[in-house]
Order: structure tokens, then C-alpha cells, then sequence
């Protein structure tokens, strides 16, 4: 009899790792494996190559709740933020649990066995092999990383130049003295032109229409401060605690006040560009958090801008050329190289295909159980973080969840979990996953999601403060959440006690 393990975790990025430790932590006797598609742990982190990779959260609210963020810099670079989550994963010891070039492809919960098998592809020569587990906690990100979003632009065969994704950057790119277009106004476009913009002979960030910005330093100095007179963990602990209930006051501000806050925003916008450039391309048509605003450190984007380095136009493409693009109103961007800072595409559930029984299973139909699980899939755990906040609150607060879950299960002999809605459902009105968030790279995939409530437990708040504290006070035994017991002493299904 093949062994069955006790978790299996997908993905060994942030999320990934973050929750391997909390089941070392509260759960240390549990059999895991943590399944990596790729050949190197980090996630995001490895991945993305691009000049001045970095976050646009703090890292001590993106960093684990376990583990302090040290550094005096709390807007991170890529690299530091890999070594962080690699350090993690050596002091918890996690390297041996790691299973790379594990990339699965399918999953199915077998009733009769309860338990998920996985067929995992090897990402070399295509061969199969299978694993069991009891449960399946999906940590895999919320992006495809094997290629972005990319817009049919015309006349791209045209384009003499490099034409590149961010994503996938190449490798030693000499862009030194070249005129470099990057299209796109997130914050992928937002770090590239002050990064690329010193070296660069000029950088133009072409945008269809602007973006939210706000400009904070990368360094916080009331938790440099608190780490120089306070235990590490204590500091790091006080700062989290700021930092969360700041962000918290700001998005509910935005909700309830948005002219004021659009307001707010342009000031300090206009203050900080200056006449360096037009504030036209600074203004967006939509509120402040309809979309994620984009962050920028140190004003390094307007000191571009200023240094005559870099320029933002807001327009349309017509289509490139060999030379560059032209725009709808006949203009002409002349570049060397194009950077195509479109966005990612959005992949649920690590792109596997779930099944039940052999039977694929239908996401969009099922409800979503606290942002976490569907209604109809047993003994499975995903996470998906805030697009309001940090990711990793939320990966933090659904993995301590799931191991109070599965200590729960335990105690009362239960062997599988799901989500049920059945009694609720002739009243509940039906809601997309998200649905206070215009972005288009959740607009275009949001029909893939589950649906969401009107009513716990059925909603998907994006609300730290308040899940932080229903997850720890909630009560395992409510009525959404249908148990059974192993096979082998019951053969139909109960509701724990």
C-alpha cells in the first residue's frame, strides 16, 4: 500500500513556506511534502529578474508574523526579500520536505479512499507520477508564471527592437544609452522607469490612462527605532500592529471619503512632481482602491522625471513601428527597446485541474467558505491574499486557521471537511469573489472564481482586522462546515459535535 501523506502544500514561495512553518509549529507530527513546479524555492521572488524588483507592501506586514523583518529598509528589494524567505525555510528546516519540478496537473478526491490523488508532471521529460494526501492546502500564487498577459499590439512583427515581458527578462539586457519604452502604468512599469532610467539614454512610460500613486520612504523610522530599544520580535510585532491598522484606516477612508482622498493624493502628487510634467497624466478617472494604488519609494519616480531621465505620455497605440510605436494622435515614440509591463494572467488555483470522484470539478458554480474553500471540494485550503493589504497577512491567518482545523478534526475523529451551504441557499444572493476591485487582471478571470455571499461564512470581506479576528475566535463545529468519519468506523456523514 502506497503511503499517504497528512498535507501536501503547492508552491514553496511566500505562502508556501509560510505555511509549512505553521504546521511545523502547531502541527510537528503531521507527515508533509511541499510540491514545487519550478527548480528553486521563492516563488515570485526567483522568478521575477527585472531592474529594481522590489514590493510595493512593507515588509513587516509582508513578511511572516513569525518571523521579524530586520533590515533597516521596510520596502524591500527582490533579492532580499528571496533571502528572507529562503532563510525561513533553512531555520524551520524545510529544505528536505521541498519536492522540486513537482508541477501538478491534476488533482482528485477519491471518496471511497478520502484522500486526494495528485498526478504530478516532472517539468523535464513529461513523465507522471502520483500522490496521495488527506488534505491540500494550495499555496501556488495567483498568477501563471509561464507567461504574462500580453496584448496583441499591431505591427508588432514590425519592431526592429527587443520586444520584452517583464516576466521573462532576459538575461544581461544591455539597455545602457538606448531609448527604452515601457508600456503599461502598474507597478511593474512604476519600479522599471526609475530603475532602468539612470542608465538608459531616455525612458518613456506609455500608458493608456493613469494610475494611482503614492510616494512614501523606503525606510520606516519608527520601526528602526523600535528595533533599537525593543526585543526584535517585540518591535517587529508593534510595527506590524501600526502599519496593519494604518493600511485599514486608509482603504476605509478611500470607501467611505474617496473625494477627499482623491484629493489628498493629488497634492501630494502635484507637490512632488512640480513642473517636471503634467499632472493630467497623474489623474485617474476612477476612485483611489478601485484599483491597487501603485507605490513609490523615495520619490524615485519623480526624481526621474525631474532629471529630464524619464517622461509619462498617456495615449493610444496605433501600432508600433520599426522604429517605435505611433500613437492614435500620429505621434511617434522612437525606441531600442519595448517593455511590455502589461500585467500578469491570473491562474486560480495553481491551474490545476481539480476533480471529484473523476468528475471535473466546476468552480464558478461552487460558493466560496470564507475566501478559502469551496462548497463541494473536501479537505482542501486555499489562499488567495488582500488586494487591499499585504499578501501574506492572509496566507499567515488561513494557514494558522487550517492547523486549528485539522487539530479540530482530530479530537472529534473526523476525516474529511466540506463546506455546505445547502439550508442557506434559496436566500443568499449571489456576488462575484471580488467585488469592489476594477482592475483588469481580476475583471478578466473573476467569471473562473467561485461566488461569494451575502453573509458569514459565505463572504470574502477582504478585511484583515476583522478575519484576523473571527478566524481565531470562530467555532469549528458551525453548521457550513459538514464532517465524516474515516471509512473504515462510518460510512455516511456527520456533522461534528
Amino acid at each position: 500500500m502506497s503511503e499517504i501523506l497528512d498535507v501536501v502544500i503547492i508552491g514553496a514561495g511566500l505562502s508556501g513556506v509560510g505555511a509549512a512553518c505553521h504546521l511545523k509549529r502547531s502541527c510537528p507530527e503531521r507527515k508533509i511534502a511541499i510540491l514545487e513546479g519550478r527548480e528553486r524555492s521563492g516563488g515570485t521572488w526567483d522568478l521575477f529578474r527585472y531592474p529594481g524588483i522590489r514590493s510595493d507592501s512593507d515588509m513587516h506586514t509582508l513578511g511572516y508574523s513569525f518571523k521579524p523583518w530586520e533590515a533597516s529598509k521596510a520596502i524591500a528589494d527582490g533579492p532580499s526579500i528571496l533571502s528572507y524567505v529562503r532563510e525561513t525555510a533553512r531555520e524551520y528546516g524545510l529544505e528536505s520536505l521541498i519536492r522540486y519540478r513537482h508541477k501538478v496537473k491534476r488533482a482528485n478526491w477519491d471518496s471511497r479512499e478520502q484522500c486526494w490523488e495528485l498526478i504530478i508532471d516532472d517539468g523535464e521529460n513529461g513523465e507522471e507520477t502520483h500522490l496521495k494526501t488527506r488534505f491540500l492546502h494550495l499555496c501556488a500564487g495567483y498568477y501563471n508564471y509561464t507567461h504574462g498577459h500580453q496584448p496583441e499590439f499591431p505591427g508588432r512583427d514590425s519592431f526592429a527592437g527587443e520586444f520584452i515581458h517583464p516576466q521573462f527578462w532576459p538575461e544581461n539586457l544591455d539597455y545602457e544609452g538606448k531609448r527604452v519604452l515601457i508600456i503599461g502604468s502598474g507597478a511593474t512599469a512604476m519600479t522599471l522607469v526609475p530603475s532602468m532610467a539612470d542608465k538608459a539614454a531616455e525612458v518613456v512610460m506609455l500608458q493608456r490612462s493613469p494610475t494611482w500613486v503614492v510616494s512614501r520612504p523606503s525606510t520606516d523610522w519608527i520601526a528602526n527605532l523600535l528595533r533599537a530599544v525593543l526585543p526584535k520580535s517585540w518591535a517587529y510585532s508593534a510595527t506590524r500592529w501600526k502599519n496593519t491598522r494604518m493600511q485599514h484606516w486608509l482603504y476605509k477612508k478611500t470607501r467611505k471619503q474617496p473625494e477627499k482622498v482623491r484629493q489628498m493624493l493629488l497634492d501630494r502628487t502635484r507637490k512632488e512632481l512640480g513642473d517636471a510634467g503634467d499632472m493630467a497624466d497623474f489623474t485617474p478617472q476612477y476612485n483611489p482602491w478601485d484599483q491597487r494604488l501603485c507605490l513609490v519609494p523615495d520619490s524615485d519616480l519623480f526624481a526621474a522625471i525631474k532629471g529630464g531621465k524619464a517622461r509619462v505620455v498617456t495615449n493610444q497605440i496605433e501600432t508600433l513601428t520599426p522604429g517605435g510605436v505611433r500613437l492614435a494622435d500620429g505621434t511617434e515614440i522612437a525606441a531600442d527597446i519595448i517593455v511590455s509591463a502589461t500585467g500578469l494572467e491570473l491562474e486560480l488555483m495553481g491551474g490545476i485541474d481539480l476533480q471529484v470522484d473523476g468528475e471535473r470539478f466546476d468552480i464558478p458554480s461552487s460558493w466560496s467558505y470564507r475566501g478559502m474553500m469551496c462548497t463541494g471540494l473536501p479537505n482542501m485550503v486555499s489562499v488567495f491574499g488582500y488586494i487591499n493589504a499585504s499578501w501574506t497577512l492572509r496566507a499567515d491567518i488561513v494557514s494558522q486557521w487550517m492547523c486549528r482545523l485539522l487539530a479540530h478534526m482530530d479530537s472529534t475523529g473526523a476525516a474529511v471537511v466540506t463546506p455546505e451551504i445547502e439550508d442557506e441557499l434559496p436566500a443568499m444572493t449571489p456576488r462575484p469573489w471580488i467585488d469592489d476591485f476594477s482592475a483588469g487582471y481580476m475583471q478578466r478571470v473573476m467569471h473562473l472564481f467561485p461566488r461569494q455571499g451575502d453573509r458569514n461564512p459565505w463572504v470574502n470581506s477582504q478585511n484583515y482586522l476583522r478575519e484576523k479576528q473571527e478566524f481565531e475566535e470562530m467555532r469549528f463545529d458551525e453548521a457550513a462546515l459538514r464532517y465524516e468519519p474515516p471509512r473504515e468506523t462510518a460510512s455516511e456523514g456527520q456533522r461534528a459535535a
